[in-house]
């Protein structure tokens, strides 16, 4: 029998370096955990990340320069390395964000073709 967990999307890849990109713009530095589970609340838990997987593609967005990391102090007063993004990173965000939005096009035209008659 599937669970929830089962039910959540896949992220295509490439897809979470967007999604980080994005929520570093619009809510400012944060630590890879609260990263992740902004990006699970946003998406209404329809997204799971996996924390290796996210600190991999911050390492990834690191070594583009597209990010960059200072250490500090998390709410629970421990140790934490915080994410920013970079002018490099928002200059990749607006590409990589209209290319989203022409792949989604084209999806979205082919799922929505009518049969032939």
């Amino acid at each position: 029998m599937p669970t929830e967990r089962d039910n959540r999307a896949e992220l295509l890849q490439g897809t979470l370096d967007l999604l980080i990109l994005k929520t570093l713009e619009t809510l400012g530095p944060l630590h890879g955990f609260g990263i992740a589970r902004r990006i699970e609340q946003v998406s209404e838990n329809a997204l799971h990340l996996n924390e290796g997987t996210v600190y991999a593609s911050l390492l990834r967005l690191q070594q583009n320069a597209w990010i960059n990391a200072r250490w500090g102090a998390s709410d629970n007063n421990r140790k934490a390395k915080f994410y920013a993004i970079t002018a490099a990173g928002r200059k990749q965000l607006r590409r990589e964000r209209e290319n989203w939005d022409r792949t989604a096009g084209a999806v979205g035209r082919v799922l929505n073709m009518e049969p032939e008659t």
